[in-house]
């Protein structure tokens, strides 16, 4: 059989690309959901647009097509890391989180909104991007790492109506000034599980955080909202289920099962 050098050579070269991207891609996880390039998708201004006139149930669904065709902004893909050290035996053990910069928003890069869903609207919108919530404990990591801190502007009228969430948006981004980074302090998080680890009641929604500049939360631990409400203020923080420890990789199904881990987390 003859020896064809250029062959062998192109073969090395894509196992060593191979191995890079597979190297950086542990490094860096990224939502698990193609964005759409169409010239077509839905920008945040024209999605509140539309939905101006849509109760709870009609936007639910509206946001959930627009993240199941990957109409999310770009930005949003790239999860920024969020360390906690916690004690294992004589040493401090690193647990890494890997987080969305901001909140859930549909459009692009250009032209995009944050939108609030219902508990069971973030339940699947999480479903389709291969995550989770964070639990309160999380959301006080996240604002004291954030590099983007903001103080919240709670609004009084109609504050589960659709034109009420686009102007909170726009007050929000009047504040941003156009800073890039890791940012906190604009919205009370949609949590899944209590302080205690247990899970969260089917018929209601659990909400935490709004954090003032003290890095005191507005929003204690709250449960007393039905699942179907939602309103300006709540936001979801996507947070990937692949986690790493130390140098690990291992997943939030494995990390709740240990007593340890736990601990990065409640």
């Amino acid at each position: 059989m003859k020896f064809d050098g250029k062959a062998l050579f192109s073969d090395m070269i894509r196992l060593l690309l191979c191995c890079c991207f597979l190297g950086m891609g542990a490094c860096r996880p990224t939502l698990m959901l193609s964005l759409s390039t169409s010239d077509a998708s839905e920008g945040g201004s024209a999605f509140y647009q539309r939905a101006a006139a849509m109760g709870w149930s009609a936007r639910d669904s509206f946001i959930l097509q627009q993240v199941q065709v990957g109409n999310i902004p770009s930005f949003l893909r790239r999860l920024v890391p969020v360390r906690v050290k916690i004690p294992s035996g004589r040493r401090l053990l690193t647990v890494t989180f890997f987080v969305s910069p901001d909140y859930l928003s549909v459009g692009n890069n250009q032209d995009w909104a944050r939108v609030s869903l219902t508990a069971k609207g973030a339940a699947k919108a999480l479903s389709m991007l291969n995550c989770f919530a964070p639990t309160p404990r999380l959301v006080d990591l996240i604002y004291r790492q954030a590099n983007v801190k903001l103080s919240p502007v709670p609004l009084f009228a109609h504050r589960d109506s659709t034109p009420i969430m686009w102007h909170h948006h726009l007050i929000i981004e009047g504040q941003r000034k156009q800073q890039k980074g890791l940012i906190a302090g604009i919205k009370k998080d949609i949590v899944f599980v209590n302080p205690k680890g247990d899970s969260a009641l089917a018929n209601r929604v659990g909400i935490y955080g709004w954090h003032k500049a003290d890095a005191m939360p507005i929003q204690p631990f709250y449960q007393g909202h039905v699942w179907w409400y939602t309103d300006y203020s709540h936001g979801l923080r996507m947070v990937s289920k692949q986690i790493k420890v130390g140098r690990k990789w291992t997943t939030i199904d494995e990390l709740l099962q240990d007593s340890t881990l736990r601990a990065s987390l409640f």
